[in-house]
């Protein structure tokens, strides 16, 4: 295929060259996305007299032909094509005459692509957007059927403070649901259309380029051609948020996978999640959750890759340019990948609620509650909890818990201790008492249920 731009040479790139300057194998994502925006150009074209109407009629029946046959599969997409921009020129001029030539007019591949490129995003955006829902209502399900569950709360992996099982999982909610917001402002940010910048310093045409961003639904143009062309903070955010999915996702994972062991045995994932072992018979591996941990690490690389590749460049355009689009390309699959995966695998989890409240049982959790019971007889904190821990002591070389250790030991460390504390540190109360807003007592918990519920019926 004769390259569009072959006027200005005398001789043939070479073919080694030809394939590495190539960009179809991957850019030919943006096919449709590259037809509705020359349909758009060809209209606005047509409105201010830069070409016939008859002209733009040809050109659009043949930009929808070619459409409707790629997406039928009736129509391969030349591999020996540039880019997917000269492809469908090409195909176009072949279909129509020299008609098709017509088109490129007041534009340049700088801008098609830029063009072509914040659409398909926006596009993926919603995808991302919606398996994110699908989570957070997963996320949802679970935690309402476990606001009963009784867990330890951890810092440092150790055992901490009661907490109900729902209260652990919203947690999760909450990232999730400020990624929903995360992706909206760059969405908000990524939605003005850089077409009519040309190749960097615009155009002698009188192009309308408003036209064309509003029937391409863009909130507005760029207002400078050179950053037009040469922009690509909104591939940076996108990739930025979506390494902050996976970051969650990958700290979700590590929890299930923790949980789902041996040594903690708080869940159980379905079988359809999880895999064996092709020597030990024995095994039930969380590999999925094993492998969206590990895939944080593929999408921290997409991102720091393409924010390496632009740091040095001038503007405006510039060929390594061409890097941003692999890069996003797996960033985003990557994620939509992970979200599609989690969901359901949440979903169809086991909640051992017995053996989270046997793990509760021990570990001195309901302490803090201990040194909260004797500040409320008048004890200041800090000698509350140097007793409390003196009590611990205590009951770590005699073999006891907190629940068990007699009165008269309690009494021994101060005399405030009464019968009544048995039934303030029991894991039932400790988790009941806490009323503060967004902790783990009954009332909380809902409010974060209702908050979760709410956030989802509005985002829809």
């Amino acid at each position: 295929m004769e390259k569009m731009w072959a006027g200005r040479f005398l001789s043939a790139l070479d073919r080694q060259a030809d394939d590495f300057n190539s960009s179809i194998h991957f850019d030919s994502k943006m096919v449709k996305e590259d037809i509705e925006g020359s349909l758009a150009h060809a209209a606005m074209l047509a409105k201010q007299g830069i070409i016939t109407y008859d002209d733009c009629a040809s050109i659009t029946d043949g930009l929808k032909g070619i459409l409707s046959d790629v997406l039928e599969g009736t129509l391969p997409i030349d591999m020996e094509a540039e880019d997917i921009h000269m492809f469908v020129e090409a195909e176009l001029t072949r279909r129509i005459g020299d008609v098709g030539k017509r088109l490129h007019t007041a534009r340049s591949r700088n801008d098609q692509v830029a063009l072509d490129l914040r659409m398909y995003l926006r596009n993926e955006a919603k995808t991302i957007r919606s398996s994110l829902l699908t989570l957070i209502e997963a996320i949802h399900e679970q935690a309402a059927a476990n606001t009963d569950a009784i867990m330890p709360g951890y810092t440092h992996l150790q055992r901490a403070q009661p907490v109900v099982f729902a209260h652990h999982l919203l947690a999760y909610a909450m990232m999730f649901i400020r990624d929903v917001g995360r992706l909206d402002d760059c969405v908000k940010r990524m939605n003005v259309s850089p077409l009519g910048s040309c190749a960097l310093a615009g155009t002698t045409y009188p192009t309308d380029r408003m036209a064309v961003a509003e029937a391409l639904h863009f909130d507005g143009i760029t207002m400078n051609s050179m950053d037009g062309v040469s922009d690509r903070d909104f591939c940076v955010e996108m990739l930025s948020v979506c390494s902050l999915i996976m970051m969650h996702l990958s700290r979700f994972s590590e929890e299930v996978i923790l949980w789902s062991s041996w040594e903690f045995s708080f869940v159980e994932l379905s079988d359809a999640y999880t895999t064996g072992s092709s020597i030990m018979p024995q095994k039930k591996n969380s590999d999925m959750a094993e492998l969206v941990r590990g895939k944080t690490g593929r999408v921290y690389g997409d991102l720091i890759g393409t924010l390496t590749m632009l740091k040095g460049l001038p503007l405006a355009y510039n060929k390594d340019m061409q890097e941003d689009k692999e890069s996003v390309f797996d960033g985003i699959e990557t994620v939509q990948k992970c979200l599609s995966i989690f969901a359901p695998m949440l979903s169809t989890m086991k909640v051992k609620k017995d053996k989270m409240r046997e793990a509760a049982s021990r570990g001195f959790i309901n302490a803090t509650d201990l040194a909260d019971y004797l500040t409320k007889k008048g004890m200041p904190f800090r000698s509350a909890y140097k007793i409390v821990g003196n009590i611990v002591a205590a009951c770590i070389a005699g073999g006891n818990t907190l629940e068990t250790l007699p009165m008269e030991t309690y009494k021994s460390f101060s005399d405030l201790f009464e019968e009544d504390l048995f039934e303030e540190i029991s894991l039932d109360t400790c988790v009941k008492k806490r009323i503060s807003a967004g902790s783990t007592g009954p009332d909380s918990v809902m409010a974060q249920l209702d908050y979760v519920k709410a956030f989802l019926a509005d985002a829809e």
